[in-house]
């Protein structure tokens, strides 16, 4: 069976599809996949879907300098239940003394060691349930980084994980500081799919988050009562200018009126922010079953301008705005008055 998404029309050479495998009915079993975890009929201890790993003696996780041959990944990350991540290393570091802090694991300006100190390609941090790790900027950045989470939590056997992106985002039609939990994400022609070329062949995979998970964000906002919170679409580009229609870059072929007019078109499609992971992050929450979120905070509405032009204080406190979102959440996910 051969799953399309709704609202578009296939190329004649590229494939949708909303799992990875629909030729063969029994490949979905591979790699520790269960159906009735996927269900919601037990605890879900498998996120992969890949035959070819039963077959290897080891696993390295390269780009975490990770390995099931030289580390006890149970014991490491075992108890893992929410994972937060987010584009630079320092905020991640800050993150998860911050979230230590506020679940009393240990004093908030502790030192916490780098997991990932022996490669310069990603940062991670560990408090108790939570696990903390950057991803660098763009869709490949993060999505080699996910693959090898996604391995981590399947060796680690950990179970009912929550994986959340916090990040900045530029705004359409928002103020500046304003939080939007991701509905969908989108591509930059509106469209609710991530493409990626396997083989040669395009493949179209479902950009869809939970959307349980979404609203019980947003309700944590209302808790919270300290900022404007809202769920939208995101639309993921593939660059930070001429993908975005910036007009601040080293090359622009287009007029402020054309700008305009495309921000526009993408308001009314319901995208309320533009960044460059959002994409890639729910088609793979989506192929694993990891419950998936993303929490972004606009630094400035793109209709209004491309440069940031708010105090150095002022991007600092935004930057706050989707950690102290996601703490509330956690908190209440652990009965941590």
């Amino acid at each position: 069976m051969i799953y399309s998404l709704a609202g578009f029309t296939e190329p004649a050479n590229c494939t949708s599809l909303v799992a990875p495998f629909t030729s063969e009915p029994n490949r979905n079993m591979a790699a520790g996949f269960n159906e009735e975890k996927r269900a919601g009929k037990g605890p879900q201890s498998s996120y992969i879907i890949n035959p070819h790993l039963d077959s290897m003696k080891e696993d390295i996780l390269y780009h975490f300098n990770l390995g099931t041959a030289t580390h006890d990944l149970p014991a490491m990350f075992g108890d893992v239940k929410f994972v937060c991540i987010g584009g630079s290393p320092w905020r991640m570091r800050s993150f998860i003394q911050y979230i230590a802090g506020e679940l009393r694991l240990s004093d908030p300006n502790a030192d916490f060691p780098d997991i990932c100190a022996g490669t310069d390609r990603y940062s991670m941090y560990k408090a108790g349930p939570v696990l903390s790790i950057s991803h660098g900027m763009g869709i490949p950045s993060i999505g080699i980084m996910l693959h090898e989470l996604i391995k981590l939590l399947h060796h680690a056997r950990c179970t009912d994980v929550t994986i959340i992106r916090i990040g900045t985002s530029g705004g359409i039609g928002l103020n500046p500081g304003t939080v939007v939990i991701t509905k969908q994400s989108v591509d930059a022609t509106f469209l609710p799919q991530f493409e990626q070329i396997i083989l040669g062949k395009k493949v179209l995979r479902s950009t869809d988050l939970d959307e349980k998970l979404s609203e019980e964000l947003l309700q944590c906002s209302k808790k919270l009562n300290e900022f404007d919170t809202v769920i939208g679409n995101t639309m993921c580009t593939l660059d930070f200018y001429e993908g975005q229609a910036r007009l601040d870059g080293a090359f622009c072929s287009y007029t402020e009126e054309e700008k305009q007019n495309y921000l526009e078109e993408a308001y009314t499609a319901g995208v309320r922010n533009i960044e460059m992971e959002s994409s890639v992050f729910a088609a793979m929450c989506k192929l694993s079953g990891l419950r998936g979120a993303v929490v972004c905070v606009t630094l400035l509405d793109r209709r209004k301008g491309d440069q940031m032009t708010s105090s150095h204080d002022t991007l600092n406190d935004y930057q706050m705005r989707p950690q102290k979102l996601v703490r509330h959440y956690i908190k209440k996910q652990l009965n941590v008055v």
